[in-house]
């Protein structure tokens, strides 16, 4: 409620002071930021678990779209559509890496026999690794982003529990989360600990409101899908993201519309030069 609050009282000075700040957030506190070429704002689209409606459904829009976007992946589910993975990365679509198995908590019922609380940090590094050196085999290319499974950051239980965001940290760009309530402010943002914001279920207005929400406070948001096909339970809608790309490749919405690592990597050179 604090970081709120601050945040809303930076708001309401510029109000009252008459003054158009396009990027609020970015430009408050001891860090400023700016998006190039005169963007307002950043968005990425990313897809994980390497669904196959991806690549059968989503490639086609994509490329008449002209948009890349990152899909996290697993190698289990590449292999089993290798030709359609070869496609994207060939499209020039970002491969990242989402982990060798998709360990998550055991709460959920299907990851019982492959639960975060039964993990240790040497066993987490394997599933980074792994999947990392897998995914370079199958298609030519080493991920520099990774999506944390079902958004969990943690191996063990109780006092053994630890984090394992350092050890995304030592080998990737950015991790991205799941669930998350926030857009990324890119002049305070950990990019091992991305937020991401779910798109699938959502129609375009709501899509869109997510943007112009972002637009306003200058902030990067991750969009994260599934399946892409008719709207339904983890599946974001084929007619409301061509809606989508075509709303932010509109120029005069000024929104970088750009893969993970793109954005990531452009954030990270803009802390290297402030510090």
């Amino acid at each position: 409620m604090i970081g709120v609050g601050v945040y809303c009282a930076v708001c309401m000075g510029a109000a009252l002071a008459g003054q158009r700040n396009p990027n609020p957030l970015v430009e408050a506190g001891s860090k400023s930021f700016h998006w190039p070429k005169g963007k307002r704002a950043a968005v990425s689209l990313s897809f994980d678990d390497a669904r196959t409606s991806q690549v059968d459904r989503g490639l086609v829009l994509l490329k008449k779209e002209g948009v890349r976007v990152t899909f996290f992946v697993n190698p289990e589910p590449v292999r089993k559509r290798l030709a359609g993975w070869k496609q994207a990365a060939a499209d020039g679509h970002e491969i990242g890496n989402h982990s060798l198995t998709h360990p998550c908590t055991g709460n959920y019922p299907a990851f019982l026999q492959n639960a975060l609380e039964n993990y240790d940090l040497r066993m987490m590094a394997h599933e980074l690794d792994e999947a990392n050196d897998q995914i370079q085999k199958l298609l030519g290319v080493k991920p520099t982003t990774f999506a944390y499974p079902c958004g969990l950051k943690f191996v063990g239980r109780g006092l053994d529990v630890r984090s394992y965001v350092p050890l995304v940290a030592e080998r990737f760009l950015v991790g991205r989360g799941y669930l998350d309530e926030s857009p990324n402010n890119p002049a305070v943002c950990d990019l091992s600990q991305a937020m991401g914001t779910p798109f699938d279920d959502l129609d375009f207005t709501q899509m869109k409101k997510i943007v112009e929400d972002v637009v306003k406070e200058g902030t990067w948001v991750i969009f994260i899908g599934h399946e892409i096909g008719e709207r339904h339970y983890q599946t974001t809608d084929i007619n409301d993201l061509e809606r989508l790309c075509d709303y932010l490749n509109d120029p005069a919405n000024e929104i970088w519309l750009g893969t993970v690592q793109e954005i990531g990597g452009y954030i990270r050179k803009q802390d290297e030069t402030n510090n």
